[in-house]
């Protein structure tokens, strides 16, 4: 028997049996797919996910291959440069083609002890008081403790559960490709910014040696069950641009809609979902990865802690209630970006206005923290405060509450650093405090020269601050709100 059966090897899956994994907890993730995806598709890791990364001690082996550019003009496209003093040290984007990241991810998991089957397809499912069975698609049934449904937009785990996912059905398709091409590129980059005067969905930019990604408004919703033909691309060129540009050699086409769904529960007894199995939107902003990935890092301790039995009560019904908010925000924000990208006068007309709007220092810095989720406060309610913090802080501390924080000098290397293990930290500048019957659960480091404004805070496994303040009894009381009753 398994602690945890996980649907899905994508992005998220292999980031959440990585977070089991520190904890101990017995992984088994089920990959449908026998081989990785023959499109290779450039997706872009945002602030807060190379923050996830970094504290877990991978971001140098992923860096090795993306590349790093800025994060300005993110939000719909409109080009304006980044803010400068964004609250991160790693105020870039990061390209990287998706299944070398799947990739990476998933070896990581693997060397954890993670236990991945290729070619296994979740047919059924029943769960019961104890735990959950797993019917494959051959047969085989499996049991688990819990089961984590991370097996993308047509989630069988999600179907099966029968929850809610409400939304928006696709309207406008749009195909995906990278092609060569036949034309020079200063003929491309001349027609490129003509169509962009009308029309902000389309783009072709350089994909490798000899080759071009695609990215052109389709005619109408095709069949996404099947990938679109070269003569599709073609077709719809010379119908937007008057050219097909002489393209040739596809490497990988694709179509993807605009559907906008959230799925109403994130979790149903012992089943939960994540990632693109509980919501879906277009890639405007590119999000999507990125909004699994930091899914994963919120569900993977508390998960953890319940298996271990040391969670708090309720503690992961917190994985709902913080992050379907998040992922309504960013559907939101899709919703907006779509508008903003539509050739009408009114949409045009917004757009103009809001590229006029974020010559504003506070309004580009504003969307730019929504798209990269550096601006993500959750909200622990009145009971999580009621320790004291807010009694002896005011303004910039008091505001941390419910946030990350940002990595930070220590008198011994960096803040991150010392958050490999996935576990609770307490980060001490008053050299009073101590975490007395949590140490198997949490660290102290007592550094008087941290780079803080507050005396002393605790950290949880994902980086967000869960108290601050000086008083050991204010401490102890939120140490057993987020990581349960203390050892005698």
């Amino acid at each position: 028997m398994f602690d945890v059966i996980i649907a899905g090897c994508g992005p998220t899956g292999a980031m959440l049996a990585a977070e089991l994994r520190l904890h101990g907890v017995r992984v088994l993730v089920l990959e449908k797919e026998t081989e990785p995806p023959s499109l290779v598709r450039i997706v872009s890791l945002h602030m807060r996910s190379l923050e996830l990364i970094a504290m877990r001690g991978l971001l140098d082996r992923i860096l090795e291959h993306g590349r790093q550019r800025p994060v300005g003009g993110i939000f719909a496209g409109i080009p304006k440069p980044a803010p400068e003093g964004l609250d991160s040290t790693h105020a870039y984007l990061l390209g990287i083609h998706q299944p070398v990241i799947n990739t990476l991810l998933e070896d990581h998991a693997i060397e954890l002890g993670a236990q991945v089957r290729n070619g296994c397809a979740v047919a059924g499912f029943e769960q019961d008081d104890e735990g959950v069975t797993v019917g494959l698609a051959d047969g085989e049934q499996l049991r688990a403790r819990y089961l984590v449904g991370c097996d993308g937009a047509h989630s069988t785990v999600r179907k099966l559960l029968g929850v809610g996912f409400p939304g928006e059905p696709s309207r406008n398709d749009t195909l995906m490709g990278e092609l060569e091409v036949g034309v020079p590129p200063e003929e491309i980059a001349a027609k490129v910014a003509e169509i962009h005067k009308t029309d902000r969905r389309f783009s072709i930019r350089p994909f490798g040696p000899g080759a071009y990604q695609f990215i052109v408004p389709a005619a109408e919703v095709g069949d996404r069950a099947e990938p679109p033909t070269l003569e599709d691309f073609r077709k719809q060129l010379r119908a937007i641009a008057g050219t097909d540009f002489g393209v040739h050699s596809p490497r990988g086409l694709s179509r993807f809609g605009d559907a906008t769904r959230l799925v109403e529960r994130y979790r149903v007894g012992r089943v939960l979902l994540a990632g693109d199995a509980a919501h879906i939107h277009p890639p405007t902003g590119g999000q999507g990865l990125n909004l699994g990935v930091q899914d994963a890092a919120n569900l993977g301790w508390k998960l953890a802690a319940q298996i271990d039995g040391w969670a708090p009560e309720s503690l992961l019904d917190t994985y709902h209630t913080e992050r379907h908010p998040v992922a309504a925000d960013v559907l939101d924000n899709t919703r907006a970006q779509m508008e903003l990208s539509s050739t009408g006068p009114g949409p045009q007309a917004v757009r103009r206005l809001l590229t006029e709007l974020m010559d504003f220092d506070e309004v580009n810095r504003y969307l730019i923290e929504k798209i990269a989720a550096i601006d993500i406060r959750y909200d622990f309610g009145e009971a999580e405060n009621a320790g004291g913090a807010e009694h002896v802080l005011s303004g910039e501390g008091a505001d941390l509450l419910g946030r990350r924080l940002r990595d930070i000098d220590l008198k011994h290397g960096r803040l991150y650093d010392q958050l490999r293990r996935g576990r609770g930290l307490v980060l001490d500048r008053t050299d009073r405090l101590t975490v007395e019957g949590w140490s198997d659960r949490v660290d102290l480091i007592t550094d008087p020269t941290a780079a803080l404004d507050v005396p002393a805070l605790l950290l949880r496994p994902d980086g967000h601050v869960a108290w601050i303040g000086e008083r050991q009894q204010d401490l102890n009381h939120h140490l057993a709100r987020w990581f349960g009753s203390p050892i005698d």
